[in-house]
């Protein structure tokens, strides 16, 4: 593979105080991403950057623990989807984190592919909704100043409508792929 094409993978930083298991999630997801591991909080908040597209993220570590690496991140402001994978039974406490899904440990090769997919997914989706969004918006705009003559005699109003009627057939699609664990993420975004 060249540098290129491996830069274009998207990018996933694995946040896990155990090295092994790190390295574990590390080289199985190394097939199909761009990795990189982090053993601590303080080390996943040098690592983070707005170009990281999945953080895969451990809840007790030394120091910094993952729930507060988790509100720095989502403090930053970025689109980085989240996903906490912990031997931490999930309880009441997760009502106000900023989480995208949670994986209780152990969790298998399939599962973390799973769960990356799954992430990368709810990014597509949620830009799809916002251009939708955008498209939607112009049409309105010009459907409430143009005349119907003019809209019908105007390349671009033809194009944007041509653009949107494709978007939501992709956005249709999208969502018939999705699990309803996508589905309730996305749903929560919103």
């Amino acid at each position: 593979m060249t540098d290129e094409a491996a830069q274009s993978r998207p990018r996933v930083l694995v946040v896990e105080d155990e090295r092994s298991l790190a390295d574990l999630y590390a080289s199985w997801l190394a097939e199909r991403y761009q990795v990189e591991t982090a053993h601590d909080g303080e080390a996943a908040l040098a690592a983070y950057d707005a170009g990281v597209d999945v953080v895969l993220l451990d809840r007790r570590m030394p120091g910094i623990s993952g729930d507060r690496v988790l509100e720095r991140i989502r403090e930053a402001g970025d689109d980085c989807r989240v996903a906490m994978v912990s031997a931490v039974t999930p309880d009441f406490d997760i009502y106000g984190m900023g989480f995208d899904d949670y994986l209780v440990k152990p969790v298998s090769r399939e599962d973390a592919f799973e769960l990356v997919e799954q992430l990368l997914r709810l990014d597509d989706y949620d830009e799809g909704l916002r251009r939708h969004f955008t498209l939607s918006s112009k049409l309105a705009l010009l459907r409430s100043h143009k005349s119907e003559a003019e809209l019908e005699g105007s390349e671009e109003y033809t194009a944007l409508r041509a653009e949107l009627d494709e978007l939501d057939r992709e956005l249709t699609e999208a969502v018939g792929e999705m699990s309803a664990s996508d589905i309730g993420a996305v749903l929560r975004d919103a």
